[in-house]
């Protein structure tokens, strides 16, 4: 049976790719078989250097994980709630037809586009300790905050650009021909459109923001989740492997619960846009008059 995508396989291929699936599944069990023994040798999956986390003791989440996992949140937050209007201005500034909107807005995206976050942060450090009264501790805070903020709206300035830019201009045109002014098509037509393409985009933004708060920890002494980990590492016996394991499933347990909820608000405003309105039974519609005598219920 052949497809319009693909061709069906043969007895040949099927045998070849029975082959190639038996021989990556002998592969992959080798190599986490060569995983396990290195960590064994290294007595690295001993229990003593698992049991603060495993073993229903509460110290090390109280003390080390939950404070980091607070400082971590806290600073995903405040970009996420900053980054993201700030974004949508600069991405529909873009779009202006004023020159001197459209021209600022973009030399702004395309320069903190280019920088590193991490620069972004050092920075935004050195003008806090110079220049502000920001206390010593809130420092960090603020600096990471304002690396990712800068960073990051930068990027989802130009996914609200292409998400709107995607959508066919024949929307817009007919908008403007009923007499809508340009503001109110971008509002009415064009956003409530973009969102739903833009979403899958931005929410992969967001997991970038909850991830990039590490280099906060990693080099401006900022407490968040993965510092916790090393000063953990260091007082429990140097269970590095356990630790930064504990840490590593957080992670992915917040991006995860993100992103499922970015599926599911997809999915909600797909359903609600193919809603068109109320259904009429069948004896409404029998009921309906039928001004022109056509025969056809109106």
């Amino acid at each position: 049976m052949t497809s319009v995508l693909y061709d069906a396989q043969g007895p040949r291929a099927k045998r070849r790719n029975v082959l190639y699936t038996v021989l990556f599944t002998v592969a992959l069990a080798a190599v986490a078989w060569w995983v396990y023994a290195s960590l064994d040798d290294k007595h690295q999956l001993d229990w003593a250097l698992w049991k603060p986390y495993l073993g229903g003791g509460t110290e090390a989440y109280s003390t080390y994980i939950w404070p980091g996992l607070e400082n971590t949140l806290k600073a995903a937050a405040l970009s996420m709630v900053i980054a993201l209007p700030l974004g949508a201005v600069l991405g529909l500034a873009r779009l202006s037809d004023h020159v001197w909107v459209r021209v600022p807005a973009s030399v702004v995206v395309e320069f903190f586009r280019a920088i590193p976050v991490l620069v972004l942060m050092i920075f935004g450090l050195a003008l806090y300790a110079q220049y502000t009264e920001v206390n010593s501790d809130d420092r960090p805070l603020y600096a990471v905050v304002t690396g990712l903020v800068l960073y990051n709206a930068s990027v989802l300035a130009e996914i609200v650009r292409a998400g709107i830019l995607a959508l066919p201009k024949g929307q817009s045109e007919a908008a403007m021909a009923i007499g809508l002014r340009k503001g109110q098509v971008m509002r009415i037509i064009l956003l409530p459109q973009a969102v739903t393409t833009m979403l899958p985009a931005i929410v992969s933004q967001l997991v970038v923001i909850v991830k990039d708060t590490a280099l906060g920890g990693a080099v401006l002494t900022f407490p968040e989740l993965l510092a916790s980990a090393n000063t953990m590492s260091g007082y429990y016996g140097a269970n590095t492997i356990a630790s930064f394991t504990v840490v590593a499933v957080i992670y992915v347990a917040i991006n995860f619960s993100l992103t499922s909820f970015a599926s599911w608000l997809e999915g909600r405003l797909r359903r609600r846009k193919k809603s068109t309105g109320a259904v009429l039974s069948a004896q409404e519609t029998a009921d309906t008059p039928d001004p022109a005598g056509t025969g056809i219920a109106a």
